[in-house]
């Protein structure tokens, strides 16, 4: 993993250098590694221990997740599980997770980004 992040530094050197602005951008070697690494990211936290870690409701554990709180109720129902889980709302809880741990460290242009419309 190491090599991996000193080759997408290497990488990003050169690209600065070359001061790619054109659209579409090409998929490059940086590209493909950063969808490699991308493709087994197991980004995810159970609903859970995300409940566990923050003091919130039903209702916005389900607006985080895009659902509905009967799906969100269905999670914490342990004699029936009929809403499953999908790989969706786990990586929606971490991201929300990092979020509202970390957001005064997450760079302004990537916040600006990340909730633009």
């Amino acid at each position: 993993m190491r090599s991996t992040m000193e080759r997408l530094e290497q990488l990003a050197q050169q690209r600065e250098l070359k001061g790619e602005n054109s659209y579409p951008y090409p998929i490059t070697e940086r590209e493909q590694i950063l969808i490699r690494l991308y493709s087994y990211c197991e980004l995810g936290m159970t609903p859970q221990r995300f409940y566990s870690k923050w003091d919130l409701s039903r209702e916005e554990m389900a607006l985080i997740c895009s659902c509905s709180v009967h799906t969100v109720n269905g999670w914490f129902n342990t004699s029936r599980r009929c809403y499953p889980l999908t790989p969706g709302h786990l990586r929606h809880l971490a991201i929300m997770d990092l979020l509202l741990e970390d957001f005064e460290t997450i760079p302004k242009p990537l916040l600006e980004r990340l909730f633009s419309n």
